[in-house]
């Protein structure tokens, strides 16, 4: 199923019945400035999910900035939405699709597969004079199941097992070593290197490390790239190769998740509290500069 849809693709099936549209805006450092531009206008018939909120569990010692949400918290509010495991979600945001990915990767996360982020986000919608609304819909209550894929994260034991033995991201491993995962850090090369950190108490990335900014895999108009564009942009990686992916809180990799799956890379993992989590544990290394 392809992960993403048009603006005209989905004015032309807006009030379709199995449908539920989900807006996903969030701002960091403003956490009531989504809600409150849901409010004020929004796609038809969208619902809101906070990405602090709805889509993350309270922040802890460890877990990152952005903590996997509890699957079954998560498949309630789900429920009080009307959204059930028929539904089709249709996601938004205005944050180059950050919290949508975010959305798409977590209800695949609980077994849901129709799923689709909006091309463009909001203001692309209202750009084009589409219809919105400040009306909040009244939604029935559905029953949302999860049914948990736990292979699509990594953990942090597995990380450092990763980081202490990677080796180039395009090479072969021996004979006689199975190749280990390749770590791919989807922050902005400068906070990757260690020069710009503004979100986390250190600077640098997870040894072994690899640098693919998220906002490298789309267009202009915020829309994905195609895969062959995609495909070429992560060429420097082995496709046989499993993939771990992170960025500052388990986010922005989403994005790079759905890019790097697009591009016909068939295991990709999350590892869902990503630099703020590793940072957490003093014991674990930190690399500057390029690998």
């Amino acid at each position: 199923m392809e992960a993403t849809v048009s603006k005209r693709w989905l004015l032309a099936r807006l009030y379709e019945p199995e449908q539920t549209i989900v807006d996903c805006r969030f701002t960091l450092g403003k956490p009531q400035a989504g809600r409150e531009s849901y409010e004020q206008e929004h796609i038809p018939g969208a619902v809101y999910l906070d990405l602090e909120l709805d889509l993350s569990s309270p922040v802890g010692e460890h877990g990152g900035r952005h903590p996997l949400p509890d699957p079954q918290a998560l498949a309630t509010r789900l429920s009080k939405l009307g959204i059930g495991n028929d539904t089709r979600i249709v996601a938004y945001d205005d944050e180059s699709g950050m919290n949508a990915a975010r959305l798409w990767w977590l209800l695949r996360y609980l077994g849901h597969e129709q799923v689709l982020i909006l091309e463009g986000g909001f203001s692309a919608w209202k750009a084009d004079k589409f219809p919105v609304t400040d009306h909040q819909p009244v939604r029935v209550p559905s029953t949302f199941t999860a049914n948990v894929q736990p292979q699509m994260l990594a953990g942090v034991d597995e990380v450092r097992r990763v980081s202490g033995q990677t080796v180039e991201a395009g090479a072969d491993a021996s004979a006689s070593t199975p190749a280990l995962p390749i770590l791919v850090d989807s922050r902005a090369n400068d906070r990757y290197q260690g020069q710009n950190e503004t979100m986390d108490k250190k600077a640098g990335h997870i040894p072994g490390a690899v640098n693919y900014f998220w906002k490298d895999t789309q267009n202009a108009d915020g829309s994905f790239k195609s895969a062959d564009e995609l495909a070429e942009h992560f060429a420097g990686i082995n496709k046989d190769r499993e993939i771990i992916v992170y960025c500052g809180s388990g986010v922005t990799a989403c994005p790079n998740v759905l890019a790097l799956e697009k591009a016909g890379f068939k295991n990709v993992r999350l590892y869902a509290g990503s630099w703020s989590d590793w940072i957490s544990y003093e014991e674990n290394l930190v690399a500057t500069g390029e690998e």
